[in-house]
């Protein structure tokens, strides 16, 4: 365990904890475009429209083709945590007989059904869905749906999660499913996905007045892969730049915004003007710290409730963290591209058949985790309670510092500021400086 012995540097808090300091201009009108979008969405259901509520791992693509508005769950859950709204989710889910501490992150759409207070409630409230989808991809995952659908009347569609069974698969997947998905993936995998999105297509034509355009389907297609492409452009720049023009304060709300709205033209623009504009800054010479010394992976979720909590050691150590999963499963975890003759619905199968394989199948993760680490040149990684400790076993045995922090990206009712920011103080005081000093 990291020392909590009192340091004689902590790093200093902001007043309020919780606002994050950003620097792009491509991305300041990030926020009105969403609550402009959120507010269209209310209005459009309003209306009559079916609304679609699902994970951030369910192929959403084919609702945009079929022209049905949709909320991501974790992105709801993000704007629950950033209004300081979480305590107040966790007493409506207990006092509607639902525990508060199993996958919250996932549950709170069911705790918006609960919520009466239009004064409180984030961004005028969550409106009652038509759909739930979701990939089965723990144990909750059905329960939550299924009371999601019951307290509702939703219709839930829950994909089936399927793995990869071959001993000897190749790790560097990253540099193969771009072009080479329907040789690389398992064709029994893919044949299951695509049958599922072709049952979802028709229930939803089935049920609503909704019908699916192969032809736009497949432009949406193109628009997603040149969105990732721009993402993975700045992945590697951020990678190769020291210091760092930006920090992950910048790139997770930089990706994850247009990452709701992938294959319109607005998020291929907006991953466009991110990677000119921090392209421009590299050349120019200006970082994100500009005393950078220690050079961070972030693993596991945003600190959606503090988005200040990864700055607050820049003045006072110089770490900057570089990496998140965010720009970096968008770099190299959506790209999709089809060759004349492919089908752009088995595509989006490859596309999601895969959906978390990244970040937490063994063989996949690690390796992916550890060529991350490498190419950023980072001296530790601090992970969250919801990192895989596979992962952390990869980054440890390949030399890389790793502080595990029992602390929940969104449910933060039992953990102590205090000692985690005095642990967070220990690790980059001596075993990080330690390993940065030895890299040279």
């Amino acid at each position: 365990p990291a020392p909590t012995a009192a340091s004689p540097r902590p790093a200093p808090r902001p007043q309020d904890g919780r606002r994050s300091r950003k620097s792009l201009t491509s991305i300041a009108s990030f926020g009105a475009y969403q609550r402009d979008w959120f507010k269209s969405v209310r209005e459009t259901v309003a209306a009559g429209a079916p609304l679609a509520v699902v994970n951030a791992n369910s192929p959403q693509e084919i609702l945009r083709a079929m022209d049905v508005p949709f909320v991501v769950n974790q992105w709801w859950a993000s704007i629950v945590a950033a209004k300081q709204q979480s305590p107040r989710y966790f007493q409506l889910l207990r006092d509607h007989g639902y525990p508060s501490d199993a996958e919250a992150y996932s549950a709170q759409g069911i705790a918006a059904m609960f919520d009466a207070d239009a004064e409180q409630a984030p961004w005028g409230g969550l409106p009652r869905p038509s759909f739930v989808q979701a990939p089965i991809g723990t144990d909750a995952t059905p329960r939550i749906f299924d009371h999601w659908a019951r307290e509702t009347g939703a219709k839930p569609f829950l994909f089936e999660r399927s793995i990869e069974s071959r001993i000897d698969f190749p790790v560097d997947w990253w540099d193969r499913l771009h072009d080479d998905w329907d040789s690389a993936i398992e064709p029994e995998r893919l044949d299951l996905m695509t049958a599922e999105l072709r049952e979802v297509i028709a229930r939803i034509e089935a049920t609503t007045d909704r019908r699916f355009d192969p032809d736009r389907f497949a432009h949406i297609m193109d628009l997603v892969n040149e969105q990732e492409d721009y993402y993975r452009r700045t992945r590697d720049l951020i990678a190769g730049a020291h210091p760092a023009p930006v920090s992950i304060s910048d790139t997770m709300p930089a990706t994850m915004v247009p990452q709701w709205h992938r294959g319109t033209e607005w998020a291929r623009d907006a991953a466009r003007d991110f990677y000119h504009e921090v392209k421009a800054r590299h050349e120019a010479g200006e970082a994100a710290c500009a005393n950078e010394k220690l050079r961070l992976m972030w693993v596991g979720r945003g600190m959606w409730s503090d988005m200040g909590f990864t700055q607050r050691w820049e003045e006072s150590h110089g770490a900057v963290f570089v990496w998140s999963m965010y720009l970096a499963l968008a770099a190299d975890g959506y790209i999709r591209r089809t060759a004349p003759g492919q089908d752009p619905l088995r595509a989006l199968a490859a596309r999601f058949v895969t959906m978390g394989d990244e970040l937490r199948m063994p063989t996949w993760a690690g390796a992916w985790h550890v060529r991350e680490a490498q190419s950023h040149a980072v001296d530790g990684a601090v992970a969250l309670s919801d990192a895989d400790p596979f992962v952390l076993r990869a980054l440890r045995r390949a030399g890389v510092p790793v502080l595990s922090l029992d602390l929940d990206n969104y449910n933060r009712e039992a953990s102590d500021g205090d000692v985690v920011d005095r642990q967070i103080v220990a690790f980059l005081e001596g075993p990080v400086s330690d390993y940065a000093a030895r890299r040279g």
